[in-house]
Formats: structure tokens, C-alpha cells, sequence
């Protein structure tokens, strides 16, 4: 019995890992499209009057935003004129370390991002 017990939580660790390093990654991506569709917010204003790249970044953050509900993520949002910085938090459940009480959890990514040029 207690060997039994010993290859379920074995198994609950290799699986449920596996879909917690596969939340992070969705994290991450998410995080990281999220940082780029901010960066599509210039100020277009500065751009055209003296070639001057920046961010309009309320428009910036709320873009940013937008992408990580869409995503089904929550986060935080850091704009300056020059970059951006999202972190995506996703909440992970375990599908068989739940019977020993491990609860969801939250994973989360990272992705920046600088506006470029437009052609």
C-alpha cells in the first residue's frame, strides 16, 4: 500500500510539474505579446514632429492590460517612454497532487519590450 501511495505522488509530481513548467512558459508568452503589443503605442506626436521614438505610455499600459485579459492572465504593467516591462500571472492547478491538499498556485513570466521604427 504505501508503495502504491509512494508511485502516485512520484506520478503526481512528474505530472503535475510537467503542467506547472507549461503554465510558466504560457506565462512567459503571454507576458512577452503582451510587452509588444504595448510597444506598438508610439507617440506618434514626437515621432513625427522630430523622429523622436517614445512611447505614448497610458496608451502603452492600457494595451498591455487589455492583452493580459484577453489572455485570461492578471499582471503588472511597467511603461516608460523607452520600454516596457509585463509580468503574467496565471493560476495552475495540480490534477492529482490536489487528493493531498496541494492547492492552485500561481505561476508567472516575464517579458520586455522596446518600440522600434516603424517601415
Amino acid at each position: 500500500m504505501v508503495a502504491v501511495a509512494g508511485m502516485v505522488l512520484v506520478a503526481g509530481l512528474v505530472l503535475d510539474g510537467g503542467n506547472a513548467l507549461a503554465a510558466r512558459s504560457r506565462a512567459i508568452g503571454i507576458a512577452e505579446e503582451a510587452a509588444r503589443s504595448a510597444c506598438q503605442q508610439l507617440d506618434l506626436a514626437a515621432y513625427r514632429a522630430g523622429g523622436v521614438l517614445r512611447l505614448d505610455p497610458p496608451a502603452a499600459e492600457h494595451a498591455a492590460r487589455t492583452y493580459l485579459a484577453t489572455a485570461g492572465a492578471t499582471g503588472t504593467v511597467t511603461v516608460t517612454a523607452e520600454n516596457v516591462t509585463v509580468t503574467a500571472t496565471l493560476t495552475t492547478s495540480p490534477q492529482l497532487l490536489d487528493v493531498i491538499g496541494i492547492a492552485p498556485f500561481p505561476v508567472t513570466g516575464t517579458g520586455a519590450a522596446r518600440p522600434a521604427a516603424p517601415d
